[in-house]
C-alpha cells in the first residue's frame, strides 16, 4: 500500500504501510522500508470517526516559537511544525440536566487524549475529552443528577468513593486541570470536611473542594505511552526542534562548554545554559498556596 503523501499533525501519513496482521492493533507497526521507518509505531485511528472537525468550535492558532512578546525566546527548542487548528473544548462541563449524543471520536492535534464531539438536546455542540468506553451515540450528562457512567460530569460530592475519574477541577467552576492527557485517571479515595481526597496519576495525594467537577473515567487513548517517534523528522512536524548538548558547545555558549575531547562538568554539578543549578534545585515558592493542600507529595517514600 502507498503512501498518500498527506502528513497529520504528527508527521505520519493518513495511509500508512503496515504489516496486514496487525491492523486490528491499536499501535501499528511498519514494515522497515527505511532506517526511520524500522522502529517507527503509530496509533491506529481507524477508530476514530472519518470526519472534518467542527467549524464552529475552531480557533486559530499563531506560531510563537517560543518567543514573547518581546520576540525573545523564553522556551527553547520550538518552532516549525504543521500547521493545526485549536479545538474549544468544554472543561468546566457546566450545563446541567441536559442529555447529549456523542456525535463523533475525534483526533486533535494539540493533545494525547482524543475528543468527542457532543450535541445537546437544544442542539448546542462542544467537544469534551474522550473516556475509555466512550462510543458514538451514547448519552451523556452533566450534573449532580447524572449516573455514573464514562463521559458524565459531576461534583464530587455527588461521586462515589474509589470512583476514577478524569479532568478534575481544583477551584469550582475555573475547568478541569487534573488529569487530562491520554491514559490517564485520579482515584477518589475520601470525602472529609467539604474536602475530597483524590490519588493523582503521580501519586500525590491532593485535596480538593467537594463542589469542583470531574469527569469519570479514564482518559482514552491509553496506547499513546507505546508510540515509538522513530525517527528526528517526526519531532520536527510536532514543532519541535534539536537539542544540543552544553558540553559540546563552546565555553562562551555554555557552563558546560570547552575543554580537549569529553570533558568533565568542571564545577560541583550541571548547570543550565545561564548558570543555575538543573539537578535537585528546588523552583517552588516557599509559601505557595495550595501547598495545605497537598497530603502527600509524588515521589515520596
Amino acid at each position: 500500500m502507498k503512501s498518500s503523501g498527506r502528513l497529520w499533525d504528527d508527521g505520519t501519513s493518513r495511509k500508512a504501510e503496515y504489516k496486514e496482521s496487525e491492523i486490528q492493533m491499536p499501535v501499528k507497526h511498519y514494515k522497515p522500508t527505511t532506517p526511520g521507518r524500522r522502529g517507527m509505531t503509530v496509533i491506529d485511528y481507524s477508530s476514530l470517526s472519518k470526519v472534518e472537525p467542527e467549524k464552529s468550535l475552531l480557533e486559530s492558532l499563531k506560531k510563537n516559537s517560543g518567543r514573547n512578546s518581546y520576540g525573545r525566546i523564553t522556551v527553547r527548542h520550538r518552532g516549525g511544525g504543521n500547521r493545526k487548528k485549536y479545538r474549544i473544548i468544554d472543561f468546566k462541563r457546566n450545563k446541567f440536566d441536559v442529555v447529549a449524543e456523542v456525535k463523533t471520536i475525534e483526533y486533535d492535534p494539540n493533545r494525547s487524549a482524543h475528543i468527542a464531539l457532543i450535541q445537546y438536546e437544544d442542539g448546542v455542540k462542544s467537544y469534551i475529552i474522550a473516556p475509555v468506553g466512550l462510543k458514538v451515540g451514547h448519552k451523556i450528562m452533566n450534573g449532580p443528577k447524572a449516573d455514573i457512567m464514562p463521559g458524565n460530569a459531576l461534583p464530587l460530592l455527588n461521586i462515589p468513593v474509589g470512583t476514577f475519574i478524569h479532568n478534575v477541577e481544583l477551584y469550582p467552576g475555573k475547568g478541569g486541570q487534573l488529569a487530562r492527557s491520554a491514559g490517564n485517571m485520579a482515584q477518589l479515595m475520601a470525602k472529609e470536611n467539604n474536602m475530597a481526597l483524590l490519588r493523582l496519576p503521580s501519586g500525590e495525594l491532593r485535596n480538593v473542594p467537594v463542589i469542583c467537577m470531574a469527569s469519570i473515567g479514564q482518559v482514552g487513548n491509553v496506547d499513546y505511552e507505546n508510540v515509538n517517534i522513530g525517527k528526528a523528522g517526526r519531532t520536527r512536524h510536532m514543532g519541535m526542534r534539536p537539542t544540543v548538548r552544553g558540553s559540546v558547545m563552546n565555553p562562551n555558549d555554555h557552563p558546560h562548554g570547552g575543554g580537549e575531547g569529553k570533558s568533565p562538568i568542571g564545577r560541583s554539578g550541571p548547570v543550565t545554559p545561564w548558570g543555575k543549578p538543573a539537578l535537585g534545585y528546588k523552583t517552588r515558592k516557599k509559601h505557595n498556596r495550595s501547598d495545605k493542600y497537598i497530603v502527600k507529595r509524588r515521589g515520596a517514600k
